[in-house]
């Protein structure tokens, strides 16, 4: 391979004034002139409702003033459309503007949740359209549509077994069996359902230990909770005699559908015994939710489950009144219900952006979703392998999980590695998770980026490793280039500033 040359970032911020709004005010400087109102003036409330002006400690700043400093914020922002993420799925993969603009649309983004089903047939189509689309791409054809991001859709698959079992007599089922390289959330949800969590250990394959599995599997196992591919980047090898020891025993599989971009168009989960899934549409289908939002983690399940779905989901009726298609689309509770678990029928806006990636790329552009995140992936790691050890030595899937146990054994550990990176205008990878992988560095290219781009990434992990043989300070000191150096992490989550303050105060 051909490395470019790297070097670090010079920071857009040192060449821009840094000083925040309140510094900049100079006394009689106005950003607008307001006219006379030509309405009556309102009474203000009572006084002691009110601060006075003086406390209140406004900027006086002028129109282009403010227009530069907001300016400046935003191009401090890191963001997919400024620099490679290099945990793409999860908050960062690339997110077409098309996307945005369909859920932008005045049908969809002015309607309200409570209008008659009548009144919104478009939104519900998109939304009966969505459930078919994920039933084809998982196997698992009875949808809801209603958990608001993926632990939401965990929980609710977790109730959705609870209720299952109950219903044929089996309410003494109360353990949900976890492997320990699952995600962090699924103990939590399964803790949330009111289930017992047995951990399952690993094998040195990375796959999930058959007969640890096989040994804890009984009378009392509601559900097995499978992260598939597992948080080590791999496929599980095992999964269809896992699924049967699981079903032997009497309870239900459940998978994380979290990392479904690696699978879509060449595995469908129910085909392998799958019974309930749920599936990041903020990740595998486009829109990033980095700060914590919005998301949608719709929940598809077998056919003989789809009575316990959430309410509501979306069905297809004939009408006398359906006008010249002939049908209607309305919501609908299934029988056995496990009722609501938000206020309305989900992220709506991401159903849409979701629909529309969806309908963009058809069938064959889906698999080469997965084909491409997959041989992005490998590349990195096969890059990277003479550098980084690997949590595990085969072909990964959609992520690959690097070790910098080597570089943390020369006194640098995994943490200045993802500082330096920001140093070159690269944001940090996961750190330190798995858990099971010591100095965890986890990499996720998405099926987005380019070979330029991934080139450019290997060189800057070779150039940091480099570094931290030559010149090991410059790594632990990182960052160097930004507008906040290296942080005391441990005060600012203690003591955080959370107010401006003037100057010598």
């Amino acid at each position: 391979m051909n490395a470019p040359s790297v070097s670090p970032n010079s920071s857009i911020a040192d060449m821009q004034d840094r000083r925040l709004l309140m510094d900049r005010s100079v006394p009689g400087h106005h950003a607008v002139a307001l006219p006379e109102p030509d309405v009556p003036v309102s009474d203000l409330p009572d006084a002691d409702l009110l601060r006075d002006v003086g406390d209140l400690q406004l900027p006086e700043v002028d129109q282009l003033e403010v227009i530069r400093y907001f300016t400046l914020l935003s191009r401090l922002n890191f963001s997919i459309d400024t620099n490679f993420y290099p945990l793409g799925s999860c908050t960062m993969k690339y997110n077409p503007k098309l996307n945005d603009q369909m859920a932008s649309l005045g049908g969809f983004a002015n309607i309200h949740p409570l209008q008659d089903d009548v009144a919104v047939q478009g939104a519900l189509e998109v939304m009966h359209e969505l459930q078919k689309w994920l039933g084809e791409a998982t196997g698992l054809p009875a949808v809801s549509l209603a958990p608001l991001a993926g632990a939401q859709g965990e929980y609710a698959g977790l109730l959705i077994a609870r209720a299952a079992l109950e219903a044929r007599g089996e309410s003494h089922r109360n353990v949900a069996l976890i492997p320990d390289s699952a995600h962090g959330t699924n103990p939590a949800s399964a803790a949330m359902a009111g289930l017992d969590v047995v951990v399952v250990k690993t094998d040195e394959f990375g796959n999930v230990d058959v007969e640890d599995l096989r040994e804890k599997a009984d009378d009392k196992t509601c559900v097995f909770m499978l992260t598939i591919p597992s948080t080590l980047g791999l496929f599980e090898p095992n999964i269809i005699e896992i699924n049967q020891i699981i079903h032997d025993a009497g309870g239900l599989v459940y998978a994380d559908g979290a990392n479904l971009n690696a699978l879509l168009g060449l595995v469908k989960l129910g085909d392998v015994g799958v019974d309930i899934c749920h599936s990041n549409l903020h990740k595998t289908f486009s829109t990033p939710h980095g700060g914590g939002g919005p998301g949608a983690g719709p929940v598809m399940v077998t056919r003989r489950l789809a009575s316990f779905l959430p309410d509501p989901v979306v069905v297809q009726a004939r009408s006398s009144d359906a006008g010249p298609r002939g049908y209607r689309y309305r919501l609908y509770r299934p029988i056995e219900s496990i009722g609501k678990i938000n206020g309305f029928h989900g992220s709506f806006s991401i159903l849409v952006r979701a629909y529309t990636y969806m309908q963009s790329l058809g069938g064959d552009g889906l698999r080469s979703v997965s084909e491409n995140a997959v041989i992005n992936a490998n590349y990195i790691q096969a890059q990277l392998r003479d550098r980084f050890d690997l949590a595990v030595d085969r072909i990964c899937m959609h992520e690959t999980v690097l070790s910098g146990k080597r570089q943390a054994d020369r006194g640098v550990p995994a943490l200045n590695i993802a500082k330096r990176l920001l140093d070159y205008g690269i944001h940090a990878p996961t750190m330190y998770f798995p858990l099971i992988v010591p100095e965890a560095l986890m990499v996720e290219p998405t099926e987005t980026e380019s070979k330029e781009t991934l080139d450019r990434f290997i060189s800057v992990m070779q150039a940091i490793d480099d570094e931290i043989s030559s010149e090991p300070e410059t790594v632990l000191n990182a960052p160097h280039s930004l507008p906040v150096s290296r942080l005391d992490e441990a005060t600012a989550a203690r003591r955080p500033v959370l107010r401006w303050q003037p100057d010598g105060d």
